[in-house]
């Protein structure tokens, strides 16, 4: 299927999940996480989750980074130029979410793509070659290119993998893992 035809599919999935389930769904995606060997490093960007898109909740990833002492940094969106810029996350930081209902940083301490070592990514569908299907907007793509080659890209997601996603442009760039409720993939 083309990337437009799961978009329309993943969310409708998602929109039929309950408050309860996705809280369910979320942890056992966090307890799958543990398992990678990803935990030695420093620096690890997230998503803030979209309630209103019933995206994971990522509050339990954000404990987890807190509690190993990790440096969190969460992005703001300019959708004029579709790029994000990078905040390290304090307890000094105020979200408010945007127009889209992103919870974003209003400001904060900057940080530059380059040091990123672990990036959770937001994602509709995905198929078995690492490749994903986001909202659309390309925000994603252009900032994994920003990122250093060895940065670990994980996508999150509640259903499991597509046999091969049409439409894939040069631009996109895979994933390296992504974690389901159920199994880890790895490309």
């Amino acid at each position: 299927m083309t990337k437009s035809e799961l978009r329309k599919i993943y969310k409708q999935k998602r929109q039929a999940l309950s408050v309860e389930t996705i809280d369910i769904l979320s942890l056992q995606i966090v307890n799958n996480l543990l398992e990678l060997p990803i935990w030695e490093f420093s620096y690890y960007h997230i998503f803030l989750s979209i309630t209103e898109q019933k995206e994971i909740n990522t509050d339990y990833i954000l404990s987890i980074l807190s509690g190993k002492d990790k440096h969190t940094i969460i992005s703001k969106s300019d959708f004029q130029t579709s790029k994000l810029t990078h905040f390290l996350l304090t307890d000094a930081t105020i979200i408010k979410k945007n127009a889209y209902n992103i919870p974003e940083p209003i400001d904060g301490i900057p940080i530059a793509s380059n040091v990123i070592d672990v990036v959770f990514i937001p994602l509709l569908a995905f198929d078995k070659r690492g490749h994903r299907v986001g909202y659309g907007k390309g925000f994603y793509d252009g900032f994994l290119k920003d990122c250093k080659p060895e940065t670990i890209k994980i996508g999150l997601s509640f259903f499991e993998a597509e046999s091969h996603i049409e439409g894939i442009f040069e631009n996109d760039v895979p994933l390296d893992f992504c974690i389901t409720p159920t199994k880890t993939y790895r490309f």
